[in-house]
């Protein structure tokens, strides 16, 4: 077994079809992970019927104010989240950037470490703290 077969083998998210329906295309190995990651920042808890603990309760604080208070309980809840659903690596930061706040964009910078390849990564998941503004009635 080489050292990134840990690391897995899993469907695109979200899923895409090959052309003429002969599968599922897949990703694996540190691009899997990165998807992981978006799908358990983006799922909340209760969503999942098997998994009911599974995700992070981001939806919550969409039209919350920015202060403090509020990106301290979302770097703990994405803490909790990633340490608890992705057991393939070792966080290191979770930052929240709100220089776009004005923009109704908050950037969450997460740095991680793979175990089995002891590589760095970073990911970054733009959360939109405002409702669709472009809807044309």
């Amino acid at each position: 077994m080489s050292d990134k077969e840990f690391l897995g083998i899993g469907w695109t998210f979200p899923p895409t079809f090959q052309t003429g329906g002969a599968g599922v295309i897949t990703v694996k190995e540190e691009e899997d992970i990165k998807q992981c990651l978006e799908i358990i920042l983006s799922t909340t808890p209760g969503e999942r019927v098997m998994r009911p603990d599974f995700g992070c309760n981001m939806r919550d604080m969409v039209f919350e104010p920015i202060n403090t208070s509020l990106t301290t309980y979302m770097r703990d809840q994405i803490e909790k989240a990633i340490l608890y659903h992705e057991p393939r690596i070792d966080l290191k930061r979770v930052a929240i950037n709100t220089a776009d706040v004005f923009e109704g964009v908050v950037l969450i910078e997460i740095d991680y470490v793979v175990r089995t390849t002891n590589s760095r990564q970073n990911y970054v998941y733009p959360f939109y703290i405002n409702e669709g503004t472009d809807v044309n009635e």
